[in-house]
């Protein structure tokens, strides 16, 4: 009689897991039984761009009911530097001070030895993207060791 009951209520529990399983868990969840399923194909058309009079979309800002430009900051004048390049954490980090240098010429950039003294002459890049994770980026226009 025990082994009945346990009989009975493992399978109502393997019945009543299935059944939860398969409670919206799919491509077709929400979809009525009989109705069709959504057919995905290639030839669908793609969604459109938003239209000319959208408003533009703002950029969340740090400060909570501020809107900051989607524009990064402005490049300062052209800047001399001067003094003795570090090797930063990452590899292929140069450094100058607090500057990390960027080099859009290769030829700069074999001029630029770890432990030389060096004039640079460029520009700041405080918005610019790196991985090197230390410094403000500084766009070397031209490099004169000491």
């Amino acid at each position: 009689m025990i082994s009945q009951r346990m009989t009975l209520v493992a399978m109502t529990l393997v019945a009543l897991s299935i059944a939860g399983c398969a409670n919206g868990a799919g491509p077709d969840a929400g979809v009525p039984a009989g109705a069709p399923a959504a057919e995905t194909s290639a030839s669908a058309p793609a969604p459109s761009a938003p239209s000319a009079s959208a408003p533009p979309a703002s950029v969340p800002s740090a400060v909570p009911g501020e809107e900051s430009s989607a524009k990064p900051p402005a490049a300062s004048g052209s800047r001399t530097i001067s003094g003795k390049i570090t090797a930063g954490v990452e590899p292929n980090c140069l450094l100058l001070g607090d500057n990390l240098l960027v080099f859009d010429q290769e030829s700069l950039r074999t001029k630029a030895k770890v432990g030389a003294t060096v004039t640079v002459t460029g520009r700041s890049e405080a918005g610019m993207m790196s991985t090197c994770q230390q410094g403000t980026p500084f766009i070397v226009t031209a490099i004169r060791a000491k």
